[in-house]
């Protein structure tokens, strides 16, 4: 079964509940909103917004910069989205790449290891935390001195965690104690701060996969994988729709056609380009942009009708 949601931010009340709405009617799995503060809005305010307009709908952050968020507090605002949506909550995690981000909150970015070992450090404590552990922590990354959540309380038993990543050491904490893994395809932070090389050719991608599987070994199950997908077009030309990433990347259409972060083609092709990306890479879960949610309603409901 493949699975779809939607990263999506509110730009007024409306419009953003009528998309959670309308999100939840078209089959999506989750509604997800980032987390880029000074450049999209809360996330966990958002989704309780979402939360009082939908039913069934899951919603989480995709994914939360660890390295300016608090255990402590991070930990509240997933309990308390959790209990206002009656246990619908999810907890997207990522390393943080944005300089800005980090200089808002006074820290200067670190390198890329010392900002997984924050991350991890922080998915710990948070999943403690949850877990109505008390957490103490002093590390170079993080200090944390005996927190505890009383209140509120989480609804579900375990918040199910995404990892959003393509670093090794990531994926393969991901691949041990994630319920997903968010497959983001991304590479080396550009001079911007916010735009990234990509790591989407075969070999690159199985690499990430053998780092997931190897911290996925002994477990009874392995987490899903989750693909980023950073382009979809419902269309009879799918080399013309990915032409610009050809030209920017310096990989061929087809190689951009057969990641599963591009869905391009017509309905059938992106069917058959889902059961590709299952069979060859065990992608089932997808998150798409907002402008996907109509062209890929339809989709969605041809392959819940297969089921």
């Amino acid at each position: 079964m493949t699975i779809f949601s939607l990263q999506a931010a509110p730009t007024d009340a409306e419009s953003w509940l009528r998309l959670a709405r309308r999100c939840e009617e078209a089959g999506f799995d989750a509604l997800l909103a980032a987390d880029h503060p000074g450049a999209t809005a809360s996330p966990f305010v958002a989704l309780a917004a979402a939360a009082a307009v939908t039913s069934t709908l899951g919603l989480g952050s995709y994914v939360v910069n660890a390295g300016i968020r608090e255990p402590i507090l991070l930990a509240a605002d997933v309990a308390t989205l959790d209990l206002v949506s009656h246990g619908r909550a999810r907890l997207g995690l990522g390393a943080g790449h944005t300089p800005a981000e980090w200089q808002a909150v006074g820290r200067e970015r670190p390198d890329v290891a010392a900002r997984v070992r924050r991350c991890l450090a922080v998915a710990l404590a948070v999943r403690d935390l949850l877990d109505g552990e008390e957490v103490s922590v002093t590390t170079e990354e993080l200090v944390v001195g005996s927190a505890r959540l009383d209140r509120p309380r989480p609804v579900q038993r375990r918040i199910p965690l995404t990892v959003g990543t393509a670093n090794s050491r990531l994926l393969r904490w991901a691949g041990a104690h994630a319920d997903v893994v968010g497959l983001t395809g991304l590479g080396r932070t550009r001079p911007d701060g916010y735009r990234h090389e990509v790591r989407w050719r075969a070999d690159q991608i199985d690499a990430q996969l053998a780092q997931v599987a190897a911290g996925a070994a002994g477990r009874a199950e392995p987490p899903a994988l989750e693909a980023l997908v950073q382009r979809f077009s419902v269309t009879d030309d799918a080399e013309a729709a990915v032409r610009d990433l050809t030209d920017d990347l310096g990989l061929t259409a087809a190689e951009v056609l057969a990641t599963p972060f591009v869905l391009a083609g017509t309905e059938d092709e992106i069917i058959s380009a889902l059961d590709r990306n299952r069979r060859r890479w065990g992608v089932t879960r997808y998150v798409v942009r907002a402008d996907a949610l109509e062209p890929l309603a339809p989709i969605i409901k041809r392959l819940g009708a297969q089921t």
